[in-house]
């Protein structure tokens, strides 16, 4: 840590504060954090679903060496797989949401 970062005016003014004040600060800042994890687990996990759904729909639809563009079937079965990946994710979500 940078010594420099104790005498910030931010951490003087949390320090010299009240009990309740500090409690507020304290809350709003671990409230924050919650927020930001929680918008860093949803982004692993489309990132996470992004990785599955391409490898699961490539392996499915380009059975050769791919060109430099796909062909109309390549590109048609990639995007019926991507959306019934989609549909079936959403599906499975709504399913565990109900059972809770």
């Amino acid at each position: 840590m940078d010594p420099s970062a104790l005498k910030s005016p931010e951490l003087q003014h949390f320090l010299n504060g009240s009990d309740i004040v500090k409690c507020l600060h304290l809350t709003n800042f671990c409230s924050a954090i919650l927020d930001f994890l929680q918008q860093e687990k949803e982004r692993a996990m489309i990132n996470e679903m992004v990785g599955k759904l391409t490898s699961a729909c490539w392996d499915k639809c380009i059975t050769g060496t791919p060109g430099s563009k796909f062909s109309s079937s390549e590109s048609n079965c990639l995007s019926n797989c991507a959306q019934r990946y989609m549909e079936m994710s959403l599906m499975i979500v709504k399913r565990f949401q109900s059972m809770q």
